[in-house]
This record gives structure tokens, sequence and C-alpha cells, in this order.
């Protein structure tokens, strides 16, 4: 996290998007010889009514304390959304750091006891996307949702989770647009730092999504993904909060194609259970690079 290391993550953010917007989208006519992708910075600073000068101390990070209204301003001309717009306005040094408590994250027994009793695809994540306990459907769908794996580097890592997931690009996007978010400004726990710094070393896909500085919810959704027996399952994800730790589900649609295969998965799964127990990411054995 290069970036976040150099205390200038609204610079960092500001030049990412900046990169990311057209000519065209900003009502910009064409031509000239344009040298940079995107808009320059004294288009932004024109576009959003403030001079070019202060716009570079902004992206230098000389000034990290820009008004709301310049901030607002700032999102309009970048075209961020909602949650784009509160992940800016939260990169300011006038928005004070909470002290966090360092603890490990922790199941409850009564998640436990659920995901025993439910008959569907059922797992628990930290907010580094590391499994920490599943029931044995989950892992009749995908052996990379054991205790202990962690979803980004499977994502990113593992060819066979690769070949999972039918759009694979998009979801890689968007677990790399979720975990932006999910760090926030707790850019120094160990977790994240290692778990970045491994797959921007590892991964070429990771390292330019990460530049984009993409940000946003990984919440509900449907998604196709390709089981290597039943084959394709169109499926519905959620995503529920419990205490410290995300309960995430996976569910068909009732009498589908779909529910006729994963009812075959459950037959599979009774002959081979899961491990459930909780398994600290510190601990997990982590998958071999390919």
């Amino acid at each position: 996290m290069k970036d976040e290391e150099s205390g200038n993550r609204l610079g960092s953010y500001l030049r990412a998007r900046r990169e990311l917007i057209s000519p065209a989208q900003a009502g910009i006519p064409p031509g000239g010889n344009r040298r940079v992708p995107g808009l320059r910075r004294e288009e932004v600073a024109l576009l959003a009514g403030i001079s070019p000068d202060y716009y570079l101390r902004l992206e230098r990070g000389r000034d990290k304390n820009p008004s709301p209204q310049v901030l607002e301003a700032l999102a309009r001309v970048l075209r961020l959304d909602d949650v784009e717009r509160t992940y800016l306005l939260g990169l300011t040094a006038a928005r004070p750091r909470a002290p966090r408590r360092k603890r490990p994250e922790h199941v409850p027994a009564r998640v436990h006891q659920l995901l025993a009793h439910l008959q569907i695809p059922a797992f628990v994540e930290g907010r580094a996307f590391d499994v920490l306990t599943s029931n044995p459907m989950a892992v009749a769908l995908s052996p990379r949702l054991r205790p202990g794996q962690n979803r980004l580097r499977s994502l990113f890592l593992d060819p066979e989770e690769q070949a999972f997931h039918q759009d694979w690009a998009k979801a890689a996007a968007s677990f790399i647009a979720a975990l932006r978010t999910t760090i926030g400004d707790d850019i120094d726990n160990p977790r994240f730092v290692e778990l970045v710094g491994e797959l921007a070393l590892s991964s070429q896909r990771f390292r330019t999504l990460w530049a984009r500085h993409d940000v946003r919810n990984l919440d509900g959704g449907t998604t196709t993904v390709h089981h290597p027996i039943v084959g394709d399952l169109r499926l519905h994800r959620d995503k529920l909060p419990i205490d410290d730790v995300i309960l995430v589900v996976y569910y068909p649609d009732k009498d589908s194609d779909s529910d006729e295969k994963l009812q075959l998965l459950a037959a599979l799964a009774q002959t081979e259970p899961a491990d459930t127990a909780h398994s600290s990411p510190a601990d997990a054995p982590h998958p071999k690079t390919p």
C-alpha cells in the first residue's frame, strides 16, 4: 500500500479517479495533444471552480484539509457515486482516526449452530475475506471456502477459482473495490498490509485494479458459477453482518435447475463433512501460488 504509506491518500485517490474520466464525459471538446489519460489537473480545477494551483496542492499532499464544498465539487467533476463520494470525504485530515482495538475475529457460538442447520452454502468471512468457518454445503460448492482460505488470494492466485466464476474479471474488480472500502483508514492493520503486499507482488491484475482506487460495497447480488461436477449454478448472494464478522449465504431460485443441482451437491456433502471449526487467519495454511 505504497500510496497509503506515503500519507497522501487523498492525492492518490484524486489522481486515480481523474485518469478514469474522459474529456467527453466531462463535456470537454476533443482535440489537442493529450499526454495523460483522462482529465488534466487544470481541467478538473476549472470544472470544480477552484484554482489550478490549489488543486495541484491537493494532489501532491500539500493541503490535506479541503473544505466539504471543495470535496463535493470534485466529487461532481469526477462523477463519483454515493459510496465513492463518502470515501472521498473520509480521506481528509479533518477526520480524526479513532483508536482501534486489535482483537482476533471471533465467530459466535450461535453462528456455528446456524451453519450446521442451513441446507444452503453458507460461511463466515472476516474483514480481509478470510474464511473463518463454513458448512459442508459451502465446501461442496467450492473447496476454497474451507476455513483458513482467503477469498481474495484464491480469486487472484488459484486457476480453479478463476474458472469457477463465469465473469471472473467482474468478480475481481468487485472484490478489490470492496477491500478498499473495508480498509478505509485502517491502513496500518497488519492483516491488510500482509494481504495487499502479497497480492501486489504475485498478481499483475491485482496491481492494476488496486491502482484504480475503486471503492464499492460488496453486498447482495446474483452470480453464476461453474461447478466442475454439476455445471453452471445461478445463485443469489446475501451478506449479513453478525458482530465483527459477516455471514455469507448462497441460494438458488426455488425449483430451478440450479436448485436441483444444489440438492445433488447436498448429497455429495453428506459423504465429505467439512471442518467447521474456527480457523484464525494467522494460523491458517496459505494455498500455494500457482
